[in-house]
Parts: C-alpha cells; sequence; structure tokens
C-alpha cells in the first residue's frame, strides 16, 4: 500500500464489558446518551449554565462550600498536579504519606514542581502511619501533608480527622487524593478542613474518564494568590482557570481553554445520578456490596488484604491463593465472562486481584456475578473453594 492510499478500517465495535477493576467502571445509560447531545460552544450561555450546576454538583459531593471546586480538564492525575502545581512553590517542602502506589506518584510530582519532598514511608495494605506522619511534620519546615483517602493500590481507606490534627500543629495545608472514594464514601472536605482534594470522574462517579474535580479551601486560595512565584502549569493555574470558571464580572467569562464539552455533559449528568440517590444512600449501597462480596470470597477460602476496618468499599483486594496463576484467571474472566478485574501493582503484583464495585457497578448481580465466574476459574486451576461464595453472598443479602 502506499502512502497516498486511504487506510481501510472497520469502525469500532466495543464489547459491553462489566467493568469489576481498578477503573473506569461502568457508566450509566443516562450518562452515554448525554455525551451524545449536540455541542455548543465553551463559552455558550448554555454551557455556562451547565458549569456553574456542574460547580453545585460538585460541592455537594465534596461536601463543602468551597467558592473554587470545579473540574480540571484531564484525568484523576490531571488534579493530583493541579493541587502540587498550585499550593507548593519551588524549594517548600512537603510531606508525603506513603502507603501505595498514589503515594509515590504525589513523591514524583512535588519533585518536578521543585518542592522538597519529605517521606514518610508506612506499610503498604494498612493506613498512614500517624506517629511517623507526626514525626516527619514537627521535624520538618513543611507547612503542607499529603494523604490518599482511598489508596487504589491496596485498598485502604484513610480516616482524615487524624491527619488534621497533626497539620493544625503549624496551622499547615492538608492535601487529598480522593480520586476512588468521591460518591461512595465521605470525603467531607469542610468537616475535616481538607485545603485541597481532588478525584476523578471515572471511578464510583461512574462518568467515563477525562475530567479531575478538585477544590482548594478559601484559606489555600489566599497562599495560591500570595506565591512568590508563578504557578509552574500555565494549563493547570487555578488563578486562570478561576477567571473561566468563575464569574469575571458582569457575568463575563475569561476564555482559558476550550473545555471538553460533551465529558462535561457527562459529568453533569452523572453528578445529578449521585444528588438523586443521595450520599448516604448511596454509601450504604457500596458498603453492603462490598460485604456481601467479602461474605463471598471469604466462604471460598479466599482472604482479603486489608483489616475490616480499613477497607474501601469501592476497592477490594483480595490475595491470590498459592499456586494459582493471576494472570490466567483475569485472561478467562475477561474472554469468558466479559468481567474485567485487576492486578497488583508495585508490592503486590502478582500476589492480589484488585476487584472494583464502584458507582454504577456496584450492584448485587456483579457481586453474584463475579463470585460464581471467579469459583469456575479457580476450580480450572486446581483450587477447590471450601464453600460456595455465591450461596454466602445471598445469605448475607437475605439478612442485610
Amino acid at each position: 500500500m502506499s502512502i497516498a492510499d486511504a487506510p481501510a478500517i472497520p469502525p469500532l465495535t466495543p464489547p459491553r464489558r462489566v467493568l469489576l477493576g481498578p477503573g473506569p467502571s461502568p457508566v450509566d445509560d443516562r450518562v452515554l446518551r448525554s455525551m451524545a447531545a449536540p455541542l455548543v460552544g465553551h463559552l455558550d450561555p448554555l454551557f455556562v449554565r451547565t458549569m456553574d450546576e456542574v460547580q453545585v454538583l460538585l460541592r455537594y459531593v465534596f461536601e463543602t462550600n468551597n467558592r473554587l471546586t470545579i473540574p480540571v480538564s484531564g484525568t484523576g492525575s490531571a488534579g493530583m498536579e493541579a493541587a502540587v502545581a498550585n499550593l507548593l512553590e519551588p524549594g517548600e517542602e512537603i510531606v508525603i504519606c506513603i502507603n501505595g502506589y498514589f503515594g509515590e506518584r504525589m513523591h514524583e510530582m512535588a519533585l518536578r514542581a521543585g518542592a522538597i519532598p519529605v517521606r514518610v514511608e508506612c506499610e503498604w495494605g494498612g493506613p498512614v502511619d500517624l506517629d511517623k506522619a507526626r514525626a516527619a511534620w514537627r521535624a520538618s519546615n513543611a507547612r503542607v501533608l499529603f494523604a490518599v483517602q482511598a489508596e487504589t493500590s491496596t485498598g485502604v481507606l484513610q480516616p482524615l480527622a487524624p491527619l488534621r490534627e497533626i497539620v493544625d500543629e503549624r496551622d499547615g495545608f492538608l492535601i487529598v487524593d480522593a480520586v476512588t472514594s468521591i460518591g461512595a464514601h465521605s470525603i467531607g472536605v469542610d468537616r475535616n478542613r481538607v485545603d485541597a482534594c481532588y478525584a476523578g470522574t471515572q471511578k464510583a462517579l461512574s462518568c467515563p474518564p477525562g475530567l479531575a474535580p478538585v477544590t482548594f479551601s478559601d484559606r489555600a486560595v489566599r497562599k495560591i494568590q500570595s506565591r512568590q512565584t508563578p504557578v509552574r502549569s500555565w494549563y493547570l493555574d487555578t488563578n486562570l482557570l478561576t477567571a473561566y470558571w468563575g464569574d469575571g464580572g458582569g457575568g463575563q467569562r475569561a476564555y482559558h481553554h476550550t473545555a471538553p464539552i460533551s465529558m462535561n455533559y457527562a459529568l453533569h449528568e452523572s453528578l445529578r445520578l449521585v444528588a438523586e440517590e443521595g450520599l448516604e444512600a448511596r454509601a450504604r449501597r457500596h458498603q453492603r456490596n462490598h460485604l456481601a462480596l467479602v461474605a463471598g470470597l471469604e466462604a471460598m477460602g479466599l482472604s482479603m488484604l486489608v483489616a475490616p476496618e480499613n477497607r474501601l468499599w469501592t476497592l477490594n483486594t483480595v490475595r491470590i491463593p498459592d499456586g494459582v496463576d493471576d494472570l490466567a484467571v483475569r485472561k478467562q474472566l475477561l474472554e469468558e465472562f466479559d468481567i474485567e478485574v485487576g492486578g497488583g501493582l508495585g508490592v503486590f503484583k502478582g500476589k492480589i486481584w484488585r476487584i472494583g464495585l464502584m458507582g454504577a457497578g456496584s450492584t448485587e448481580n456483579n457481586v453474584l456475578l463475579l463470585l460464581a465466574a471467579l469459583e469456575k476459574c479457580l476450580k480450572g486451576q486446581g483450587y477447590r473453594p471450601l464453600g460456595s461464595g455465591v450461596s454466602a453472598a445471598a445469605d448475607y443479602y437475605a439478612g442485610a
């Protein structure tokens, strides 16, 4: 074929997978339909109204009144970088609590921003070691501390109030990663006095990946506005983004970039679904399905990585039994049942499965389907379950 010949490529026909991995999660049909709505301009009055409503809804899910609450154009990692780039100046220290893969990513981003990271090394699979974090904070000159509320690599849920107590010793600033908790676990940005919090759209919000909700406290905004150096990222500079997402006076918005119109439609609809269900009801649903899954897994003789009091409801980490081939099981689940689950990251590669029950994917049907499919895959590997995972989960549902 010469370079002048047009390539003959068939249209895409993606399968309808059961997405039960660490993300993306299944997307409600209402959200998918919203993305097919006609485009308007990024400063069109209809889109400006959409922007305003998205901010109102995001404040609801973050549980905050922060004025600077917007979706950054980019995936969850763009939200992480926005928090770092805006709150930290070159040469400034930041205490980073590392108990999983995404603490390591924050360390890398802080270095690239010219900051000085102070690492708090914690065991993967458990919450932050508060004694170590407190000691690092007191020994440093840092004014910023970072932790992951929902560590996607390990399935750990981190309490935020104790971290705020540490930061308060020096009137510091708390940055929180809520990518895998937003829309399922309470974040309580105002209640926990979190200064910067970021998330992603593709987990429990059940929206396609592509936007990163962020929120900054008023005191964080004041810190950003009093910087001695410009924010190193033009694209993620909240001073510029605020002029686009906020009212610049007389109802005018200042052009910054062409926002992804269809993705904002999708986020608008996914947040409306969250509000329709209600945060408390949504949390109860995620907890119920998580507990049913755990009951089923343990009935089969499998064990969870994380202690019960520290477990995420959205991301379940289960130890792979000795003699069972990680990749073979995940391949069979995908090819035979159209079910996607995730493998381990970092120190847990090949040692755990990461099972997501997020948003539209957190259903009784998905729990029972996965347990039945996993039992068949395990038997094919020579593993003999102690009991029926499906029966145990069904018994839990009957009594819950």
